[in-house]
């Protein structure tokens, strides 16, 4: 009885701070500025003793936060190739790394100074997305369904001028058709491709 009620309070912690990471995630996605931790532990329903004792300063929520979102992106690379073919894969990899630059909206200033101070390695971030990218393109390039001459560097370039000019909710059904258009290129065969010359 004693081992069972120690034990509860761990999983209710470990619960408020999944709870606190996916409010703050969903309120740093819709918001044009940055929620106050009031608000975030408002909307996860706890009191904000709870959120503190999880997330002892903005930054430390923000760093959560972003990466969680980057190990979503990294895993989830994985589990889409896992259930879908390479195109359908990354076409789909595609949505998810659009909502975690969504995210960035409401946390952007606490973010840049937090790479500017050295807190996140940016350089880190951009390596575990590029090899996200890469598993998926390997995959097709095994199956022969995606080009061999298209870098994920150049994939991430795309995605990140995609996300800059069609980011916001209202630019979804915009965005969507680029990245269809985007995948038109990246599959093998002559769709997409510039002529012989």
């Amino acid at each position: 009885m004693a081992a069972a009620e120690a034990r509860r309070p761990r999983a209710d912690a470990t619960r408020n701070r999944q709870q606190l990471l996916d409010v703050a995630t969903r309120m740093f996605a819709a918001a044009e500025d940055e929620p106050s931790m009031r608000a975030i532990a408002q909307e996860a329903r706890v009191g904000i003793a709870t959120l503190y004792r999880h997330f002892p300063t903005r930054e430390s929520l923000v760093d959560a936060v972003y990466r969680d979102q980057v190990s979503r992106l990294t895993t989830g690379a994985r589990d889409l190739l896992a259930q879908l073919d390479p195109p359908a894969a990354l076409r789909r990899w595609m949505d998810l790394f659009g909502d975690w630059i969504a995210t960035k909206n409401g946390m952007v200033g606490t973010l840049l100074a937090m790479v500017e101070s050295g807190e996140i390695a940016h350089a880190d971030t951009r390596t575990e997305l590029l090899a996200a990218i890469d598993a998926i393109l390997e995959a097709g390039r095994a199956s022969g369904e995606l080009r061999a001459d298209v870098p994920a560097g150049d994939i991430a370039a795309a995605l990140i001028g995609t996300f800059t000019v069609a980011g916001s909710p209202e630019h979804r059904a915009m965005a969507a058709r680029l990245l269809d258009l985007l995948m038109d290129g990246l599959r093998t065969g002559t769709r997409g491709r510039p002529e012989a010359r």
